[in-house]
């Protein structure tokens, strides 16, 4: 379906605010493979606003993770954000189409603004926190990274009971999936000077941030490293259980978007259990195929939910 039925879909009108949603379509489909997908599977209306608070999230995430600033231009950079976001919010005019997309969306959906403080509030962790000690600290970050998103996407999904019931499992579902990318992308965050595994628990089998550069240069884990991220591994897998029965208190219409991507994030950790969790020399990549294979039954479902 193109952009121009969806926005038709969703009600957006004025030729400004539906180039906004076109640029965060766009940035969804270029950088969100897995999570584009999934998106086809929602009703049209759902799309924009999906798309949107993608967008925003991708372009925070592209100047905490810009090689090319200094510290002090990626804080500034943050703190306008966040400051335009705020303004926006309030009713000024938005200077930038991600941002417009997004306040449209807030409005229509009435998400909560503490959600994305507390996103920008992990987000500027991200500049200056490089190790995460215990699980308990790790938590804080990945609440505002992932488990919010989970909390802003949950309105336009929509719900069969209250929303408060559903909002544990759709931050559990944020976070799963956050704890999945920390273990496939361990060696790419190693290269960025950043380890997203508790210290204590890596420690438990004899792991640091040491042996896993170690193994980041030698392109081969070794078994204790391997032991420390299959136990990430098995942790991962218990908030993905946690998460599960929130797919039933979706509205039914929105379930088989999001069980499309619980099911392929789920098959990202068995790629790396395949890979015996040696994932420092190449990042696990679901294959098109495999999208294709959990993707169409969940399109056959999604009709026959909009239908009924």
């Amino acid at each position: 379906m193109s952009a121009e039925r969806e926005l038709d879909a969703a009600g957006v009108t004025a030729p400004a605010l539906r180039d906004a949603y076109r640029r965060c379509r766009e940035l969804n489909a270029q950088h969100g493979r897995t999570y584009y997908l999934a998106t086809r599977l929602l009703s049209a209306e759902q799309r924009p606003a999906v798309h949107a608070l993608y967008g925003f999230a991708r372009w925070v995430d592209d100047v905490v993770d810009d090689v090319h600033s200094g510290l002090g231009e990626k804080t500034a950079a943050l703190t306008a954000i966040d400051a335009r976001l705020r303004a926006a919010l309030a009713g000024e005019a938005p200077d930038d189409p991600v941002l417009a997309a997004l306040v449209d969306t807030v409005h229509r959906y009435d998400i909560p603004l503490q959600h994305f403080q507390d996103f920008m509030a992990s987000m500027r962790m991200d500049l200056s926190v490089t190790d995460y000690p215990t699980y308990a600290d790790l938590e804080r970050y990945v609440h505002g990274s992932a488990a919010v998103i989970g909390l802003q996407v949950l309105p336009v999904l929509g719900t069969s009971t209250s929303r408060e019931e559903a909002e544990p499992a759709a931050a559990a579902l944020g976070i799963a999936f956050q704890l999945t990318n920390f273990i496939r992308d361990v060696g790419e965050d190693l290269d960025r000077g950043r380890v997203y595994l508790p210290a204590d628990e890596l420690a438990a089998f004899g792991v640091d941030r040491e042996r896993l550069l170690h193994a980041r240069a030698r392109g081969h884990a070794d078994q204790q490293v391997r032991a420390a991220l299959r136990d990430q591994v098995r942790r991962a897998r218990q908030v993905y259980e946690r998460a599960w029965p929130g797919i039933g208190m979706l509205a039914p219409r929105s379930r088989p978007c999001v069980l499309t991507a619980y099911r392929l994030y789920g098959r990202i950790l068995d790629l790396v259990e395949d890979a015996d969790c040696d994932v420092l020399s190449r990042r696990v990549v679901v294959s098109n195929g495999r999208r294709l294979a959990v993707a169409l039954p969940a399109l056959a479902r999604a009709v026959f939910a909009r239908a009924a």
